[in-house]
């Protein structure tokens, strides 16, 4: 006969169940070895009668020969105990086929629903999570937004899969903060978080999600230009340079508001007139590495690099032998 193995996901609502899953557990007698499983009560609103064991790998083997047992694995998959289950029917003179059935599966980005339970976790039993809150978070928030830069200037794309998950750990960590305060407070959560950058993204892409017709990814750009001054008009905010972020790094900060400016079409002569010294130089070299087609930041932080790998090539010639 068979053992068929209903499998379901912690991160699906537990009655959501496949086709095949609700026919399966139809098929024949329902044991499993979880008696706190999500999907129980389904089972019987359903009139499906489900015995709760002790998981026993021989006994669930041997009783699969002569009948079709269905076996509700617990939601973290039951692995070790299906394998031992394996085992034992092949050591059986005739083993039972062994179907595996999942029931509900996870979906891309179903992982996101175990950080929000760990943060919710870690907010209410950590000391030091508990005292925590934005202004506390900043340096935290700027130190592994660094590192993920570091990652991508170095090219070590094995990191980089580490340090995005510390820096998507920073924006669940303040959305669980600011869950605590009443919305009228500004309070929100990760889902409105979550929710308000898709309406954006669906908003500011209309030839992908509203039918637009676009000739490439210059009219794509004006496309963007035109829904954001529509949304700061919205908003209330006058300039196009509303929304800069000013506490940034320098020469990103310059390169922004030069940028945006000049989408505006602001005279080039505003940006030769501003500061003094060597502010002017600076805000004036900003310029000519856009009109070069470069990204001054990068740039620096490229001649950073250089300059390190060089000091550090000065100090190990110094400690050689014979230096």
């Amino acid at each position: 006969m068979t053992l068929v193995v209903v499998t379901t996901s912690p991160r699906v609502a537990p009655g959501l169940l496949s086709g095949r899953a609700w026919a399966a557990l139809g098929s024949g007698r329902v044991l499993t070895g979880s008696a706190g499983h999500p999907l129980l009560p389904y089972l019987a609103e359903e009139d499906i009668p489900v015995e709760v064991v002790t998981p026993d790998p021989v006994a669930l083997a041997r009783e699969s020969v002569g009948e079709t047992i269905v076996w509700v694995a617990a939601q973290d998959g039951d692995e070790p105990f299906m394998r031992a289950v394996g085992r034992a029917a092949l050591d059986l003179p005739e083993p039972p086929v062994i179907e595996l059935i999942p029931g509900s599966y996870d979906l891309p980005g179903a992982r996101f629903l175990d950080l929000v339970t760990v943060m919710d976790r870690l907010r209410r039993t950590c000391p030091w999570d508990a005292e925590q809150t934005h202004e506390s978070l900043v340096p935290y928030l700027l130190e592994e937004s660094y590192e993920v830069l570091e990652t991508i200037e170095e090219g070590d794309h094995a990191s980089l899969r580490e340090e995005l998950g510390d820096l998507i750990f920073q924006v669940v960590f303040h959305s669980r903060v600011a869950q605590e305060r009443e919305e009228a407070d500004g309070g929100f959560d990760v889902d409105d978080v979550v929710q308000g950058v898709v309406d954006k993204l669906v908003r500011r892409h209309p030839h992908v999600f509203a039918g637009v017709e676009v000739s490439g990814a210059d009219e794509v750009n004006a496309n963007w230009d035109a829904i954001k001054a529509a949304e700061r008009a919205a908003k209330g905010r006058a300039s196009l340079l509303d929304g800069v972020p000013m506490g940034q790094p320098a020469l990103s900060l310059a390169h922004g508001l030069q940028s945006r400016a000049e989408r505006a079409g602001a005279p080039e002569s505003l940006s030769r007139a501003v500061g003094q010294g060597i502010g002017r130089e600076l805000f004036d070299l900003v310029r000519r590495a856009r009109a070069a087609g470069l990204d001054p930041e990068a740039e620096l932080r490229a001649a950073a690099r250089d300059y390190r790998d060089r000091v550090r090539a000065w100090e190990r010639s110094r400690e050689a032998p014979g230096s």
